[in-house]
């Protein structure tokens, strides 16, 4: 057994996830710890700013605008991130075998075979002296996959391990929301549509905090389903898994003439009903819904994604002894383990890669 860290900095532009894991890439031994580092005000303003620059982005190694400054920022963080969390566990980098680094998706369009993750993997191991796996969707996509989701391969362990045999679904919800389906041996994933995205957006603007915090804003407003079936209308949700998303693929998507609590309702309301919209092509119908990410922690999403989804049971996986915001986290740290042991990251149900592909360059220090 390997002893591993994940980092992961989501789409949310919150701060750095940090998880450790005991595992063989194969089997979870043990769970350890998490920590969390924020973003500051500032950092977040730039990583914002380096999405917009990344637009213009046509090959991976460039850098245009403050992109390279953001990458030098986001190394830092996940240095600091790590080095913070093995001083609050008692624990020195000689006891980490491996960490896995997710960087920081600026820019997503596997259409066009490109995929930018900033974060200087060779940079982070030099810092803190421990073996460094890293660009984890790269060969993937290369390849003709999505490129994401990455984290399946984990939710399957994590399901096996609770020894029930129904189909069951994972969503995760962070500022893109996806899905994995488990039955047996039968792994299917994609992007559902937009997480906590475009609430934080809306919510930054009109109130100074990127964040409806627990759903209060949206419990209190009235959901428009015009809007929301004009946004269903799209033709991303008509497309059969495996399909995956840049977090601004729906960013032109205007709330407007709307209270602060009708726009937060309308837009948990449209996360649901985009979540829901992929059990009719599933194939065969979850018996139960395993919610983790930021948007476990909203109520209002909760229900409003139970009544979406009901007969289906509809649990947060906090509930079921799950880390739920450090899932994503973890399974970067057990891709990192599979990875250095030659497994497969990703599969042709997951990304649409053309057969399972490993991934993930692998540096030390």
């Amino acid at each position: 057994m390997l002893t591993a860290i994940g980092l992961m900095s989501g789409t949310s532009l919150d701060g750095v996830d940090v998880a450790l894991i005991e595992t063989d890439g194969e089997r979870i031994g043990a769970f350890g710890s998490a920590g969390y580092r924020a973003y500051s005000g500032e950092e977040r303003d730039l990583l914002r700013q380096a999405l917009a620059d990344a637009a213009a982005m046509t090959t991976r190694d460039a850098r245009p605008g403050v992109l390279a400054r953001a990458e030098a920022m986001v190394t830092r963080a996940h240095a600091e991130a790590v080095r913070d969390f093995l001083r609050d566990h008692a624990r020195t980098a000689g006891d980490i075998d491996v960490v896995g680094f997710h960087g920081q998706t600026v820019l997503h369009r596997p259409e066009q075979r490109l995929t930018v993750q900033i974060g200087d993997g060779a940079a982070l191991a030099r810092e803190l002296g421990i073996a460094v796996v890293y660009d984890l969707r790269a060969a993937d996509v290369a390849a003709g996959g999505q490129g994401a989701p990455l984290v399946p391969v984990y939710h399957r362990a994590l399901v096996a391990a609770l020894g029930r045999a129904e189909p069951t679904v994972v969503v995760n919800i962070g500022g893109v929301a996806n899905i994995t389906y488990i039955d047996g041996d039968t792994l299917i994933a994609c992007d559902t549509g937009p997480g906590n995205a475009l609430l934080d957006d809306f919510m930054l603007r009109m109130t100074g905090e990127a964040v409806d915090r627990d759903g209060r804003a949206a419990a209190k407003g009235a959901v428009d389903e015009r809007w929301i079936a004009r946004a269903m209308d799209r033709p991303f949700f008509a497309r059969l898994p495996p399909k995956s998303l840049d977090r601004n693929d729906f960013a032109a998507l205007a709330i407007e003439g709307m209270s602060i609590d009708d726009g937060a309702a309308t837009l948990t309301a449209f996360t649901a009903a985009s979540i829901a919209r992929i059990a009719s092509m599933l194939p065969k119908p979850p018996a139960r819904w395993i919610v983790v990410g930021g948007g476990a922690c909203n109520p209002t999403l909760m229900r409003m994604l139970a009544e979406r989804l009901a007969p289906a049971t509809v649990a947060r996986g906090s509930d079921l002894g799950w880390s739920g915001d450090a899932v994503e986290a973890q399974a970067f740290a057990y891709l990192a383990a599979r990875s250095m042991a030659g497994l497969p990251l990703t599969f042709p149900g997951t990304t649409g890669v053309p057969r399972p592909m490993t991934g993930g360059a692998l540096v030390r220090p």
